[in-house]
């Protein structure tokens, strides 16, 4: 007679409780004891490949399912999982696939409309998002994860109100997740309510749900309410936490609490402007950005080009733009012969904004000293179009640039300008500036030769010009070559 401890469903049973709550070794024997008992099937496939994933082994799980998929396409739960998979092997829009074939096999299930909607957001496609998620909510309106992917969809579609009404009746619901809390407080930030942020964060750190984001982002609202020894205080909190955590140190590092870095971390950036895309170029009109416009002058006084050259010029490129960001330079290069135009980026909201234009011949998203440390291609033309204010040093990324310029090629960028004798200095935003006599010599250390460097009004804050330095630095010709 068998045992119940080796019953099939039994073992599934348990095997799966395990894998769901995370106890992997234990896990991994009794599946093996599982697979010697139960016939192969759907359940099991998945079973494995959920095993396989909490191992990191994405690749290996990828198989599973592929073959598994391929014998039972009807099988919901398998292609939620492959989506899973392909989510995590940054394979969105295959992850989106899955997700809407299990939306079809099963109308009624949130959690597919869930992941289709998460897939479609990462794809750039929030207003296609809204209707999946508003769709799961529905269907589980107590499912915290679901509210959080829809207020994310609503913020991406330029509708913050939205997203902070979602994001609260999920705190309602589930008032110990960390992650509402700090979602929340970030969408307060980038709205620029700094004073909702700051008591959205109190009220976490009251109720006993603040890690160090709630006190580094608590930090953060207060230093952009003057508020600058509470902040501190906030960051100090925060350090305490987490001390080797880059997005931490580097708001720590703008209160003066910790010695600055040297650049912002990609973490960073990439959580900052994640969710600000969607409304990144309303923000900056209004602040009256002049920094595209002035590149372009530049570019066009350099290369000699007029907005009413031929069509047929021969075109000046490839065109590297560091932190392309919504693709404004995009715009304001659109009628020039500049071709090709390849753009990168860390965040994949600005990715999504600058895509949507067409006006990039290539999109990347990959942090700019690792694109310049990896690619071959030796360019005519760089630009950084207000990106050197998330560096400190110049030095490092200066040298690369001019690695990767071409013989006689231009670097374009700009930087807020600072009067330290230290050359540079981190600012209560996270942002860095910079002294005059400070470019100069990185210029000259990283081997360009300097062709302008004048100040400018880079923007305007609180009806108060921002100053900045706009700079033109050139690769040397090599002894017989050609310009880019």
């Amino acid at each position: 007679m068998q045992t119940t401890a080796a019953d099939p469903a039994i073992l599934t049973r348990r095997v799966r409780e395990m894998v769901d709550s995370g106890r992997i070794l234990a896990a991994r024997p009794l599946l093996g004891a599982l697979k010697t008992l139960a016939v192969p099937g759907a359940e099991l496939a998945e079973i494995e490949a959920q095993l396989l994933l909490r191992e990191g082994r994405v690749a290996e799980a990828l198989v599973v399912l592929d073959i598994a998929v391929a014998a039972a396409p009807e099988a919901v739960g398998l292609r939620l999982c492959r989506a899973d998979a392909r989510m995590r092997a940054d394979d969105t829009a295959g992850a989106a696939g899955d997700a809407a074939e299990a939306v079809i096999l099963d109308r009624t299930n949130p959690q597919a409309k869930a992941v289709l909607g998460v897939a479609l957001i990462d794809l750039g496609q929030p207003l296609d998002a809204l209707a999946c998620l508003r769709e799961a909510v529905a269907a589980d309106p107590r499912h915290p994860a679901y509210r959080q992917a829809l207020a994310t969809a609503q913020e991406r579609s330029g509708d913050p109100d939205a997203a902070a009404a979602t994001l609260a009746a999920a705190i309602r619901l589930a008032p110990g997740l960390v992650a509402l809390r700090t979602t929340a407080i970030m969408v307060a930030i980038r709205r620029r309510d700094f004073t909702g942020a700051a008591e959205l964060a109190e009220t976490a750190r009251r109720d006993g749900v603040a890690d160090a984001c709630v006190f580094g982002l608590l930090g953060h609202s207060l230093s952009s309410l003057a508020r600058h020894v509470e902040a501190a205080e906030a960051y100090a909190e925060a350090l305490k936490l987490a001390p080797e955590d880059p997005y931490v140190r580097h708001l720590v590092s703008s209160a003066g609490v910790l010695p600055q870095g040297v650049r912002a971390p990609s973490e960073y950036l990439e959580t900052v402007f994640d969710g600000y895309a969607a409304r990144f170029e309303s923000h900056l009109i209004g602040l009256g950005y002049r920094v595209p416009g002035l590149i372009r002058a530049a570019l066009l006084a350099e290369l000699g080009l007029t907005p009413d050259s031929p069509p047929d010029s021969q075109p000046v490129g490839p065109v590297l733009d560091l932190g392309c960001g919504t693709g404004l330079m995009g715009v304001v290069l659109s009628d020039l012969p500049l071709r090709p135009l390849v753009g990168v980026d860390l965040s994949d909201g600005m990715l999504a904004e600058a895509r949507a234009k067409g006006l990039y011949d290539s999109l990347l998203k990959q942090d700019l000293e690792t694109l310049l440390a990896e690619t071959d291609q030796a360019w005519p033309v760089i630009l950084a179009a207000d990106v050197f204010c998330y560096f400190g040093a110049l030095d490092a990324v200066l040298a690369q640039v001019h690695d990767r310029l071409a013989d006689g090629g231009l670097c374009l960028f700009t930087v807020e300008e600072c009067q330290d004798d230290d050359g540079w200095r981190l600012g209560r935003q996270g942002r860095y500036s910079h002294a005059r006599a400070y470019v100069a010599a990185a210029v000259a250390r990283a081997g360009l030769e300097l062709a302008t460097l004048r100040p400018e009004v880079l923007r305007w804050e609180a009806d108060a010009p921002v100053s900045g330095l706009l700079v033109v630095a050139q690769r040397a010709m090599e002894r017989g070559g050609d310009a880019g």
